[in-house]
């Protein structure tokens, strides 16, 4: 269920995660410590060097579905990159090794013929994700930060913002469809908590290519307009 009300500066972090818990492994990607006491955004993002511009944007974003697109005018970004950047990490380095763990558990002994295939879907799906991050990460955050800097490049927005294509969700749907219709388990608990997982990171990865495109996106296409580009 989407939040209706929008949190700021002025809200205790306490405040934020009660109201949704979910919104704690985005937490993660900002690097914000545990053991945040009665500290407000406002005043844990700056003990932490982060932009609350950027964390509300974003945070808010997550909550309500909706942009602020007067809060988007004021938002460093490189703060955004830095985000984005954090959460290739955390989908490369801890979620999908964590759900690939929980899947080879999860798989029934009695299915040595589908097995393979489900793991090959999962990697697949790995793959295909990593070399869109790759991209990013060796094109697109350094053409944002020399834009940033006042530096010029050839490189220009427009081209990464074509570049989003339906492999990633296709190879999801297709896992998904295995498992759902036709994979049959002694363990089903620990099935159920892999397509939980699987679902989850779905709809993160979604999340995460709009705040590209509708925040990371807008933002470059202005710093590129106003260095007459």
């Amino acid at each position: 269920m989407k939040v209706s009300r929008r949190f700021t500066a002025g809200d205790t972090m306490v405040d934020l995660v009660t109201e949704d818990y979910n919104i704690l492994p985005v937490l993660s990607r900002f690097s914000l410590p545990l053991g945040v006491g009665s500290l407000t955004i406002g005043e844990l993002c700056e003990s932490q060097g982060i932009s609350t511009d950027v964390f509300l944007l974003i945070v808010n974003f997550l909550l309500s579905g909706n942009i602020d697109s007067k809060m988007l005018l004021n938002a460093p970004v490189t703060g955004v990159v830095d985000f984005l950047h954090n959460s290739h990490n955390y989908f490369l380095n801890y979620k999908f090794p964590h759900i690939r763990a929980n899947l080879l558990e999860a798989l029934d002994v009695d299915h040595p013929d589908v097995n393979p295939i489900i793991v090959n879907f999962f990697d697949d799906l790995v793959r295909h994700v990593n070399d869109h991050f790759r991209y990013e990460e060796t094109t697109v955050w350094p053409y944002v930060r020399a834009l940033a800097e006042g530096k010029k490049t050839d490189y220009r927005i427009s081209t990464f913002s074509r570049q989003h294509d339906d492999e990633i969700s296709r190879t999801l749907n297709e896992l998904k469809n295995i498992i759902l219709r036709y994979y049959n388990t002694s363990k089903p608990d620990k099935m159920y908590d892999v397509l939980v997982d699987i679902f989850n990171v779905e709809e993160d990865l979604e999340s995460h290519n709009v705040i590209e495109n509708e925040i990371l996106v807008p933002l470059v296409a202005a710093a590129e307009k106003r260095q007459g580009r």
